[in-house]
């Protein structure tokens, strides 16, 4: 498969995005209910396209990360997490998360980020070795922070310096 593309997100990204963020809700992943209809608008007053790099292949959007402030902190600004990603099914395995991590280490950087966090679910280990493998150490965890279809699930906090 080709290398993607990654660049800034548009506002015309809207619809696109929240589609692929409906196809690929995971409890693997999320916390959060299946989405259902009416469904909520991907970009909100919170996350703006400014908050999302977009990866294509061939012209396709193919998957997104979140980055986004922790808080509204004055003294929490040199900090960004990554509060979504998500790949398409059909671009999975193909580099496409590992590729928007890096290009979020770097637009970070370029905001003036000195470190990026993200959470994990402790039951979603493919994620967790991609991070490891990109830098990112685990720097706490909130045992059975979760209920997820029956089982007690972790909250992995993992970070990693710029």
């Amino acid at each position: 498969m080709p290398v993607p593309y990654i660049r800034l997100a548009t506002s015309e990204d809207e619809d696109t995005l929240g589609r692929l963020d409906r196809e690929t809700w995971s409890t693997l992943h999320s916390v959060q209910e299946r989405p259902t209809q009416p469904y909520e608008p991907f970009f909100n007053e919170r996350y703006g396209p400014h908050d999302h790099l977009v990866a294509e292949i061939g012209g396709d959007v193919v998957g997104y990360i979140r980055l986004a402030l922790p808080s509204k902190l004055a003294c929490h600004a040199h900090v960004r997490q990554i509060q979504g990603l998500a790949v398409a099914d059909e671009a999975r395995g193909s580099g496409v998360a590992r590729a928007l991590l890096r290009a979020a280490r770097d637009e970070c950087r370029r905001r003036g980020a000195r470190r990026l966090t993200l959470r994990v679910l402790g039951h979603n280990t493919p994620a967790r070795k991609l991070y490891e493998s990109e830098g990112f150490a685990v720097e706490g965890v909130l045992p059975e922070e979760f209920l997820i279809d029956g089982a007690y699930v972790d909250d992995v906090l993992m970070g990693r310096r710029l």
